[in-house]
C-alpha cells in the first residue's frame, strides 16, 4: 500500500514539474497582472517624482458612478458592440453557407473574403480615414454622381458608425472561417434524408444547419463581445487620442489608456478595467443562457 502511495506521489510530482513551466508563465502574466490590478483599484497612485501608493478604499469605484465620461464610453462601447457582433456573426455565417455551396473559384474568394482579417488594423484605419476623408473616397464618388458630400470624421452622429462599418468589414472573415469549417464537419446524410422528406434548401438550413451550429455561433459571439468591448487602435486613430469628435469614439479601453497615460490616474484606470471586465463577463453569461449552453 505505502508502495502504491510513493509510485503515486511521484506521478504527481512528475506531472506538476511538467505543468511547471505553463503555470509559472500563467501566473507571471495572468494572475500577478490581475492581483496587482486588484491593489491599484483601491490605491491613489503618485507616479511624478517616485512611485508612491495611498489607500483609498472604495473611492475610485465610487468616482465611476459620478464620472460623466464613463457613462459616454459604456454607452458607446454597448452601441458599437450591439451592432457590430451581430452584424460581423450574420455576415460570417452568410459568406460561409456561399463558400460553403461550392460557388466557382471558391479557393480564390476564400483568399479574398480573408485579406481584411490578416492586414494590420492600423493599416485598415488609415485606408478608411483615407476613404472617410473630406476630400477622400467616398466623398469623391458622391461628388461624381452628383450627390451631397459629407464630414464623416467631423460629425459625432457618424464617426462611430464609420468605424463599426470598417469592422464589420475586416473581423467577419476570421470567424467566416471557423463557421466554414463547421459547416464541413455536418454530415451529408442529414441533408440527404431531408431531401428526400421533402424539405426544401430554406428549412434544411432552419432546422439542420442552425441548430448544429449552435456552439460554434455560442464561441462566435462570445469572441466577438469580448474583442469589440476592447475596441481601442481604430477608436485612438480616429480621433487621435482624444475620443473626439465631442466624445462620439470614446470608448472604455481609450478612456482606461488617457486614466493612464494623460491623467497618470492608475488606481482609478484599474477601476474602469474591472468595470469592463464585469461587463464582457455577465453579457458572456447572459449569451450562454439565451443560447442554452451547458
Amino acid at each position: 500500500m505505502n508502495r502504491q502511495h510513493r509510485q503515486t506521489g511521484q506521478e504527481n510530482l512528475t506531472g506538476y514539474l511538467f505543468m511547471a513551466p505553463s503555470l509559472f508563465v500563467l501566473g507571471t502574466f495572468v494572475v500577478l497582472p490581475i492581483l496587482y490590478a486588484i491593489f491599484l483599484s483601491v490605491q491613489k497612485v503618485k507616479l511624478l517624482g517616485g512611485i508612491e501608493y495611498q489607500f483609498v478604499g472604495a473611492r475610485n469605484f465610487v468616482r465611476l458612478w459620478q464620472d460623466e465620461r464613463v457613462w459616454i464610453a459604456l454607452q458607446n462601447t454597448a452601441e458599437y458592440v450591439a451592432i457590430v457582433v451581430p452584424a460581423q456573426t450574420l455576415l460570417a455565417l452568410g459568406l460561409a453557407v456561399t463558400l460553403n455551396a461550392g460557388i466557382k473559384g471558391k479557393n480564390l474568394w476564400r483568399i479574398i473574403y480573408f485579406l481584411p482579417t490578416i492586414t494590420s488594423s492600423a493599416v485598415l484605419t488609415l485606408i478608411f480615414m483615407w476613404i472617410y476623408n473630406a476630400n477622400g473616397l467616398l466623398n469623391s464618388f458622391l461628388a461624381a454622381i452628383a450627390l451631397p458630400t459629407y464630414n464623416w470624421l467631423g460629425d459625432p452622429a457618424v464617426a462611430l458608425k464609420g468605424i463599426m462599418l470598417m469592422n464589420i468589414w475586416s473581423t467577419a472573415p476570421f470567424f467566416m472561417v471557423i463557421y466554414l469549417a463547421a459547416l464541413q464537419d455536418i454530415p451529408q446524410s442529414l441533408y440527404e434524408a431531408a431531401k428526400m422528406d421533402g424539405a426544401s434548401p430554406w428549412e434544411e438550413f432552419l432546422l439542420i444547419t442552425l441548430p448544429l451550429l449552435q456552439p460554434v455561433t455560442f464561441f462566435v459571439m462570445a469572441m466577438g463581445i469580448i474583442g469589440t468591448f476592447q475596441l481601442f487602435d481604430q477608436a485612438y486613430i480616429f480621433s487621435n487620442g482624444s475620443g473626439g469628435p465631442n466624445n462620439a469614439t470614446l470608448t472604455l479601453v481609450l478612456l482606461i489608456y488617457q486614466a493612464v497615460f494623460r491623467d497618470l490616474q492608475m488606481g482609478y484606470a484599474a477601476a474602469i478595467a474591472f468595470l469592463l471586465a464585469a461587463v464582457i463577463i455577465g453579457l458572456t453569461l447572459v449569451q450562454q443562457r439565451l443560447l442554452h449552453r451547458p
